[in-house]
């Protein structure tokens, strides 16, 4: 698609009258969403009747259309949050939460070279492309050539062609790590540490590294990892819980449903080369760092101690028998 000079790309996509290739969301009474492009001579059906594309091409966002079967439906161009759930899905998406606090928390800039390992089904990827802009570049790596082929017509469907900021590889991020240097890395993948080494090669000092993982394992290996490392400030893992609220008059509450746990971000800064960081001062949990916390044979004498340090507890209550 032709994009008007000095305009981002994307952007005449995404504004003016419906024109033929546009995404539309129409939305019914009962707040349920269909999404699909808008082609000439097609028509759109649902049990609740039918109507034709031509109807809706021509006019301006937030037109009203009646279907053959009595049913209106409201019809708006998706914003990406609602987009990437309704997308094709190869792998899980990163939900819209998730890529906000990705965006923000590794100060995603325009004009920033970015570099993303685990595409999926390419929800983050529209996220890093938006935020980049056209001066700027995402570098994605996808192992699944399956995943990447869904991602790369997401990508394309919602920016209407193919980004010129973006270059798509099948294959590990390790074995063929490019390009030389990049101010930001993103990682989603199941073993994030395993990469931390190969990106801190290419990591410009002063970038920032975020990783997204799903459980606690994950999480405390990746942290683990990034302070063994050595080239990385001290990381932060963080989570977001989104819950949206019924407000109707004077019946103001939480909604009983919300987005929980989806998952766990780690973000941490390159450090220059040959700079040691100063200790922690930070006293670490007991037994954090000890492997014999969890030894069989100690087992038994921590239960000793608890049950003596309860004995001790109920003695100065006049508890025992």
């Amino acid at each position: 698609m032709s994009e008007s000079a000095g305009t981002p790309y994307g952007t005449d996509h995404r504004r003016g009258p419906f024109k033929p290739g546009d995404l539309v969301q129409l939305t019914d009474t009962k707040g349920r969403h269909h999404t699909f492009p808008l082609q000439p001579g097609r028509q759109f059906h649902t049990h609740k009747g039918s109507f034709d594309h031509d109807a809706l091409i021509g006019r301006p966002e937030g037109t009203v259309v009646r279907s053959s079967g009595g049913m209106d439906y409201l019809a708006l161009r998706p914003l990406l949050a609602d987009y990437v759930l309704s997308m094709p899905r190869g792998a899980a998406v990163v939900y819209p939460k998730d890529a906000a606090q990705v965006v923000a928390m590794a100060d995603i800039y325009p004009g920033a070279r970015v570099l993303e390992a685990g595409v999926g089904s390419g929800a983050l990827t529209c996220s890093l492309l938006r935020a980049v802009g056209d001066s700027g570049a995402v570098h994605s790596y996808e192992r699944r050539e399956d995943f990447a082929k869904i991602a790369a017509k997401n990508v394309r469907t919602f920016f209407g062609g193919d980004h010129p900021a973006w270059t798509l590889t099948v294959g590990d991020l390790a074995a063929a790590i490019r390009p030389d240097e990049v101010d930001r890395v993103v990682l989603d993948m199941l073993a994030p540490w395993e990469c931390v080494d190969p990106v801190a090669k290419v990591l410009l000092p002063g970038g920032v590294l975020i990783c997204y993982v799903a459980t606690t394992t994950q999480l405390s290996r990746t942290v683990e990892a990034l302070r063994d490392h050595g080239r990385y400030a001290e990381p932060a893992a963080t989570e977001t819980l989104l819950r949206t609220w019924h407000v109707e008059g004077l019946a103001v509450r939480p909604d009983h449903r919300m987005v929980g746990h989806t998952g766990f971000l780690v973000t941490a800064r390159r450090i220059a080369d040959g700079v040691d960081l100063p200790p922690r001062r930070r006293r670490p949990a007991k037994g954090a760092d000890g492997d014999d916390a969890w030894a069989p044979e100690t087992a038994g004498e921590d239960r000793e101690s608890m049950a003596a340090a309860r004995e001790a507890r109920l003695a100065r209550r006049g508890d025992l028998p």
